[in-house]
């Protein structure tokens, strides 16, 4: 839902700032104040490609400003996070701003809470936030995509629609994977190519570990004579027989303490520890021993591992990787030749799987077919009744469904929807988005709506300028229309008949005024007292009269 509408130097708008609730806002005002300069506020926050034009004269830039609470709107909440441009407010509930900046020059930039974004994405967002009608570039319902969408919703038809989409992805999938091995052609070749690489990988152990073994044992060949020497030196250092060593040297030491012991218990504590040291040089020389005898100056073994990792680097630098990634190389080879190997019968498989996905296609499709004939039916007549109810007497409207190529499953389903539309009566149905009349296609778009209780997923809708052409008691009746749909949307209305004005939960006045020789325009928020003199102007004029003023009151107290 709109929260709230900021606008600096924005056409004849020097500041603005407006806040929106729930229910039917209606926005008035005299001919030329600027009334529907909000809903071309929308319009640019909502990717429109703007020029210098709407920059006020004088300024550097205009600046649009709307905030938005997502709590009636998941499906941008979720392109929010997809886009990762999500944020929250107060008790964590999710929340999204759109600013816009035009400068003076026709250039422009937009942001979504705070981080830039580009027209494209700026539109996308929107389409999920805002939808409105009146001229033909901002109807969402004159695209085929959305008067399907709404049809479906209006149908409820979710869980029939989206097996058709399951169905259509997954055949999708199948028709890729066979293109994928049909492309590959002829892979006798190449299955002989990687059966001789995978034979030459499989010849080597090359496992991370075991090549970490054969690198250790590499160095300890080829530093073998300086490691048995410094073996045998330590060995005699330590315990040898001849000369002093440090184990005759730590008994003599651990004797002298012994003797005096009796005088000074502690060194009852030193000996215990050197006992301790005693044990640990024991087992020392025991390793030393075992290493020295283990080392062995054999120029055949050392050639030999040195051939062994020789082999191993040719290997990593053929197939471009390092010794330790050869055994994943290995695999991938596998892989791949044991995928090859199996691609003639995988492709006799794909075949029958394909086939079988399209039949299931088509019973999912028949069946979304019926059920959203059975609601065009429905939501023809309705919007039928409405449009007749909204001054446009003898006018006829219909949902046109019409198959379309079979050759591909579409995840839509198998027909496309077009809303006709016949204005007076004896005239042929003519697509939506070929009516001429802003007016007619206002009443139009607010009868679909009011005849889909406001099903489609977009929280907020504009009508800018619904009333054009009607008055007397069609108007009450548009104005009925706007606030009974109000109370399942969010209803912005720029009007300049009374009687739609009074269904208003809440009420804006655009007026415009000259300082300095500028033309300015200004936005209030009407009490009681001021709506009641708002709506004797738009009913009487210049002149106020008492009976004009009651009329007005009236109006206020006839509204249920």
């Amino acid at each position: 839902m709109l929260a709230h509408l900021s606008l600096k130097q924005f056409a004849v708008v020097t500041a603005a700032e407006l806040s929106f609730g729930p229910g039917l806002t209606v926005i008035s005002g005299e001919t030329g104040a600027g009334k529907s300069l909000l809903v071309d506020a929308l319009g640019l926050l909502g990717g429109l490609r703007a020029d210098s034009g709407v920059v006020r004269h004088g300024a550097d830039r205009a600046e649009l400003v709307a905030d938005f609470t997502l709590d009636d709107a998941p499906l941008a909440a979720a392109w929010l996070a997809e886009n990762e441009l999500d944020e929250t407010g107060d008790g964590d509930a999710p929340v999204c701003q759109i600013r816009r900046v035009i400068r003076a020059d026709g250039g422009s930039r937009a942001w979504v809470n705070g981080r830039p974004v580009t027209l494209s994405q700026l539109a996308d967002l929107t389409s999920r936030l805002v939808e409105i009608h009146g001229q033909h570039e901002h109807q969402a319902l004159l695209t085929r995509a959305s008067q399907l969408d709404l049809l479906d919703a209006y149908g409820r038809h979710e869980a029939v629609r989206e097996p058709v989409a399951a169905a259509a992805r997954a055949w999708s999938a199948l028709l890729r994977e066979r293109d994928g091995l049909v492309a590959q052609g002829d892979v006798s070749d190449r299955i002989g190519w990687l059966e001789h690489q995978h034979a030459e990988l499989e010849r080597e152990a090359l496992e991370p570990d075991a090549i970490a073994k054969l690198n250790a044992d590499h160095r300890r060949h080829a530093h073998a004579a300086g490691l048995i020497a410094a073996c045998e030196s330590a060995f005699a250092r330590i315990g040898g027989d001849e000369g002093p060593s440090l184990t005759r040297t730590l008994q003599q030491v651990r004797g002298d303490l012994q003797r005096v012991a009796e005088h000074e218990p502690r060194l009852t504590e030193v000996d215990a520890m050197l006992d301790n040291a005693a044990i640990q040089i024991d087992e020392a020389l025991s390793l030393l021993d075992r290493v020295r005898d283990d080392l062995d100056l054999d120029p055949s073994e050392f050639e030999r591992i040195e051939a062994k990792l020789g082999r191993l680097h040719e290997l990593a630098r053929k197939h471009r990787v390092a010794p330790e990634q050869l055994a994943a190389t290995r695999d991938g080879v596998g892989a791949e030749l044991e995928q090859l190997r199996g691609a003639g019968e995988r492709l006799d498989k794909l075949d029958g799987e394909i086939d079988q996905a399209r039949k299931q296609w088509r019973q999912a499709a028949d069946a979304l077919g019926r059920v959203r004939r059975e609601a065009a039916a429905s939501l023809s007549a309705r919007t039928t009744e409405l449009i007749g109810e909204l001054g446009m007497g003898g006018g006829r409207f219909a949902v046109e469904i019409e198959p379309q190529d079979q050759d591909r499953p579409d995840p839509n389903g198998a027909e496309r929807v077009e809303f006709m539309v016949a204005a007076n009566p004896g005239q042929p149905p003519r697509p939506l988005r070929k009516v001429a009349s802003g007016g007619e296609l206002s009443r139009i778009s607010l009868a679909i709506e009011v005849a889909a209780f406001g099903l489609d997923a977009v929280p907020t809708m504009v009508f800018d300028e619904v009333d054009t052409g009607i008055g007397g008691a069609v108007a009450e009746i548009v104005g009925q229309k706007l606030r009974a749909l109000g109370g399942s949307r969010q209803v912005l209305c720029v009007t300049h008949l009374a009687q739609v004005a009074a269904q208003g939960h809440a009420h804006y006045r655009v007026a415009k005024a000259a300082s300095e020789g500028v033309t300015q325009s200004a936005v209030q928020v009407l009490e009681a007292k001021q709506r009641e003199e708002e709506l004797a102007r738009m009913l009487g004029g210049v002149e106020l009269t008492k009976e004009v003023r009651a009329a007005a009151r009236r109006l206020l107290a006839d509204v249920v």
